[in-house]
């Protein structure tokens, strides 16, 4: 038998897909730089000063993230004045995992959530999205807390603990990232939260 030939992926596809995979992996790596995007992305269009004033970083920090984060190709800059930021939600699988802005809003709040920040500290950006697979499931009333420390084989207590502390991740991203069913598949429309979960960001009045 004649063997088929590979398929070949066009080379402008080919770039587009290890340049996304380079970003992601920034992304991963840089909670803050993670934080604006994920701000932007859900809450765009916004402008620098409401970037500074909602996620309380300096000025100068969140003019160097968005230029890192436009010269990756993450985000737009509009071309009026105040500027305008908007950004795509993205969906790549690395290493068999989906990242999509859940994801990554999970790994921002290290920069806020002292629980998160320990948990990766000593767990590493994997385990933590397995963690969201798991939080999924019990936001879905599937698992109790408790039952998540097996399959992450952490001790109840940490699974307790990084439960509660992603479910903000969860909350906004069920209403913002439009892949969020990707990441739960059959569970997307049975995770629910309690009514006083606030998923709206201030937007405060901004300068140029």
């Amino acid at each position: 038998m004649t063997p088929r030939p590979a398929a070949e992926t066009p080379p402008q596809d080919f770039e587009t897909g290890i340049n996304q995979l380079a970003t992601i992996g920034r992304l991963l790596d840089h909670p803050e730089l993670a934080r604006v995007y994920v701000y932007v992305c859900y809450y765009g269009p916004v402008t620098r000063p409401q970037i500074k004033n909602a996620l309380n970083i300096p000025k100068t920090t969140v003019y160097d993230h968005v230029e890192t984060l436009e010269r990756h190709g993450v985000i737009t800059l509009g071309s009026g004045r105040p500027v305008e930021i908007t950004a795509e939600p993205v969906r790549i699988t690395t290493d068999g995992i989906m990242v999509t802005p859940t994801i990554l809003h999970a790994i921002a709040l290290q920069e806020v959530d002292e629980d998160i920040s320990y948990f990766v500290e000593r767990h590493g950006v994997g385990k933590l999205a397995a963690a969201i697979r798991q939080a999924g499931l019990h936001y879905a009333d599937q698992i109790t807390q408790r039952m998540a420390a097996d399959p992450l084989e952490i001790p109840t207590g940490e699974a307790i603990r990084i439960i509660l502390a992603l479910k903000p991740a969860l909350a906004v991203g069920q209403e913002y990232d439009p892949h969020f069913s990707d990441i739960f598949p059959e569970i997307a429309g049975d995770i629910e939260f309690d009514a006083d979960i606030d998923v709206t960001a201030p937007l405060p009045d901004s300068e140029s």
